[in-house]
Parts: C-alpha cells; sequence; structure tokens
C-alpha cells in the first residue's frame, strides 16, 4: 500500500498550499499587494503536480480497481472525477483573475472571494479521498491490486512520474516557500481535521552553519563550529558549563555577532541579517532564563511574540498557545512576574511560538526546575516535535535533551567534539561519563 503513503503525503502538501492561500487572501484583504509571482507558482505546482500526475495516477490505477471491487464506490467515486476534469478549467479561470487583477481590472475583492472558493472546495476534495475513498481502498483491494497499483505510482521511467519529475516537484514546491510572504509560510496555520505534520517535508536541510566563530572581545567562544539541522529535526545541543551553547544560539538569532563563517537558513545566505530580520525568516528563540517582561501582563507577553505577524492572525495564534497552556490563558490579565519558573517557562515558549516559527531555538528550558516540572516542560518539547515543529534545543540535562532528539551535538570550550543520533550519543561511554554521570 506504499500508493496511499504516496497520496497522503501529496495531500498533505496541497494542503499546506491551501492553507497558504487562505492565509495570504486574510493578509490581502488587510491591505497587502498581489503578488503574481507566489500565486503563478502555486497555480503552476497544481497544475503539474497534482491535475497532470497525481490526479491522473488516481483515475488511470487506483479508482478503477476501486470500483471493480465495490460497486457503491460509484457516487463518490464519480464526484471525485468530475472534479479532476474540472480542475484545469478552474485553474485557467483563477490564472485569468489573477492577471485582471495584477492589470488593475478586477478588484481584490473579487480575486480574493474566487481564492476562498477554491481553497474551500480543495480542502473538501482532499478531505473526501482521505476520510472516504481511502479508507475504502485499504478495505476492499487485494495484494495483486495494490501490487499493480504500486507499481504504476512508482514508476521512475514515466514520463509523469518519473524522477525527473519528481526533482520538478521539489523544486517548484520550494519556490513557493520562498515566495510565499514571511509572515506566513507554509503550513504556519492549523490545517484542521488533516493537518500536516509539519512546516516541512522531512528530510531537507533548514539549518546550516559553517565555520561558525563569535567572540567576546579576545576570546573566542565559539570556533569554528559546523552544525545543520534537517526541517522537522529536533537537534539537541549539550555540553558543560561556558562551552558555548548559548552564545551559539545567540549567534544564529543575531543577537551576538559572528566574526567568522557562513549561517545558511531555508536556503538563504543570512549570516548579515540584524535580529529581527532572522525572526521574520522564522527564527524565534526562548531564551536562556526565561527573560519575560514582568510588569507586562501575560497576554501583552504574547503578543510581543507576535510583532512580526499580520494582526488578522494573532487572536488565532493566542488561543493555540492558551489551548497547549491553559494555566497561561487562565492568568492571561496577571502580571508575568507573579508566575512561577515553571509557568514563566512555558510563556516564553509560548511567547516564540506566537512568532509562527520555521525553527524554535530552546535555550534551557529546564533550568531551575523541579523535577517535576522538568518532565512537565519535556513533555511539552516532545509534543511540539510530534506536531513537525524544527526545533533546536539546548540543555544541560544531556540525558532528557538527547533521550528526544533526533540528532546531538556535543559541545567543548567553544567545538563540536562529538556528533551522532541522540540514542547513539546516550550509549557513548565518553559522553556518558562526562555528562550522563554514568
Amino acid at each position: 500500500m506504499k500508493t496511499l503513503t504516496i497520496i497522503t503525503e501529496e495531500h498533505q502538501n496541497l494542503w499546506r498550499i491551501a492553507t497558504t492561500l487562505d492565509a495570504v487572501a486574510l493578509e490581502m484583504e488587510a491591505g497587502e499587494p498581489v503578488d503574481p509571482a507566489f500565486f503563478s507558482s502555486v497555480f503552476d505546482y497544481i497544475e503539474h503536480f497534482m491535475d497532470a500526475c497525481h490526479h491522473a495516477k488516481e483515475d488511470d490505477h487506483l479508482f478503477p480497481a476501486l470500483r471493480l471491487r465495490s460497486p457503491e464506490a460509484a457516487a463518490v467515486l464519480d464526484r471525485l472525477q468530475a472534479e479532476h476534469r474540472n480542475g484545469p478549467e478552474v485553474l485557467r479561470s483563477l490564472r485569468a483573475q489573477l492577471a485582471a487583477t495584477a492589470a488593475g481590472t478586477l478588484g481584490n475583492a473579487e480575486f480574493i472571494g474566487a481564492l476562498r472558493i477554491y481553497t474551500q472546495s480543495l480542502k473538501a476534495h482532499i478531505r473526501t479521498e482521505e476520510k472516504d475513498a481511502m479508507p475504502l481502498a485499504r478495505e476492499v483491494l487485494t495484494a495483486e491490486d495494490w501490487e499493480s497499483i504500486d507499481r504504476a505510482f512508482a514508476d521512475n521511467d514515466d514520463p509523469l512520474f518519473g524522477e525527473q519529475a519528481r526533482v520538478e516537484y521539489r523544486q517548484l514546491y520550494h519556490r513557493i516557500a520562498s515566495l510565499a510572504p514571511e509572515s506566513v509560510g507554509l503550513g504556519a496555520h492549523s490545517g484542521g481535521e488533516l493537518e500536516p505534520g509539519g512546516h516541512y517535508a522531512a528530510g531537507d536541510i533548514l539549518l546550516h552553519v559553517s565555520a561558525l566563530e563569535s567572540c567576546y572581545g579576545r576570546i573566542k567562544a565559539l570556533k569554528g563550529i559546523d552544525l545543520e539541522v534537517r526541517k522537522g529535526e529536533l537537534v539537541a545541543l549539550v555540553g558543560a558549563n561556558g562551552a558555548g551553547k548559548t552564545t551559539f544560539l545567540r549567534t544564529l538569532s543575531g543577537v551576538q555577532p559572528m566574526s567568522g563563517g557562513r549561517i545558511f537558513f531555508d536556503g538563504e545566505d543570512i549570516s548579515g541579517l540584524r535580529a529581527d530580520q532572522r525572526v521574520r525568516r522564522g527564527i524565534c528563540q526562548s531564551p536562556e532564563g526565561r527573560q519575560v517582561f514582568g510588569p507586562l501582563s501575560i497576554e501583552d507577553n504574547l503578543r510581543l511574540g507576535a510583532y512580526t505577524q499580520p494582526k488578522a492572525g494573532v487572536e488565532a495564534e493566542l488561543e493555540k498557545v492558551f489551548a497547549m497552556f491553559p494555566i497561561l490563558k487562565e492568568k492571561r490579565h496577571l502580571p508575568a512576574g507573579t508566575l512561577s519558573g515553571g509557568q514563566q517557562q512555558m510563556l516564553a515558549i509560548g511567547r516564540a511560538l506566537m512568532g509562527r516559527p520555521k525553527m524554535l531555538l530552546l535555550d534551557e528550558p529546564s533550568m531551575g526546575l523541579a523535577p517535576l516540572l522538568v518532565e512537565e516542560v519535556f513533555n511539552v518539547v516532545k509534543s511540539l516535535k510530534a506536531q513537525g515543529m524544527t526545533i533546536l534545543l539546548v540543555e544541560q540535562n544531556a540525558f532528557a535533551a538527547l533521550a528526544i532528539a533526533d540528532r546531538g551535538y556535543v559541545l567543548e570550550t567553544g567545538a563540536v567534539t562529538l556528533t551522532d543520533s541522540g540514542q547513539a550519543l546516550i550509549a557513548n561511554e565518553q559522553v556518558r561519563a562526562a555528562y550522563l554521570g554514568m
């Protein structure tokens, strides 16, 4: 049943795009201009890899087998295939409306209305496939059926679905991501019933750090660090006090100057960008020691975390944070300084999440907390990881950090001395003796 995995992954990518279009429509309603390059890339993606490839494979291989095994599937499949046939014409109409809007002959409101109708129908189509067609296929298709269908979907010589097409698909998908408004980004909003597992397809490199150096006066705190974080990964950076862990995060954020090396984030060299520009690109940090604004209310602290985001989406993001941390909602009008240490840590994480991060930097989230609170904070981190959040975690509690990390780096006096999977580092005798007390 490899085919169903392929179909669901493509549905998730398409759902991300539909959700992003909804968010962009919201920004356009608030006065943002139409970006023809972004919309053209989205429409190209849908035309080339959904209407021409994805739908054609379903219509030619999956749906005929399903009709044969389950006559009652006809009603659902007839509707799905009619929507497949109508898809190119609907897209041509949207392209024409985009061109007219960009030329000033059609008002933004008309294009926004058409866009919303399109994304609603797109999501309804995906829901029907995922809730009705796919479960039925799992139930009624035989092993022989799946062997034939899987072979068709995995045919690398097929010009519509082969390796070259998949390379083009990835390039175009990343182009959409790069053109999407910085305040939106793919997967920034909840996807409802089919919420994507993360902001990006897992495996692609989001952060690449090369030979990074940083100094405090004449003291070199970072000595040529090389590090990578892939999209959807949780990477732990562990080491003793003074190893340079916090300096590394501060340098990534842009609040600590770098004196050498390069930082690439989501394919862009951000080495020369200011801290606020890095936040706008999706690097959000929960700093060491929480650093909440004590006299301000909890709600105001959270709203400050969203200062780079469109105002129209702030309330929804606030409710997401309150759903994750109910105690913050209960005390939302109290000064942040009245919270306990654990609650302040949750506020600091929530504040970072309000910026809709592409990568979340967590600096010593367990520092100074009682063991039960440490466990609670790490449960929050695990929950974010399960949702597909890309996380770089700096933590003195090396065992707890490595236990939930996909990969880890060991830092000593400003240099990386070891890197491996989280479990492999836990099993490493050198790490166990130096950092795990074992």
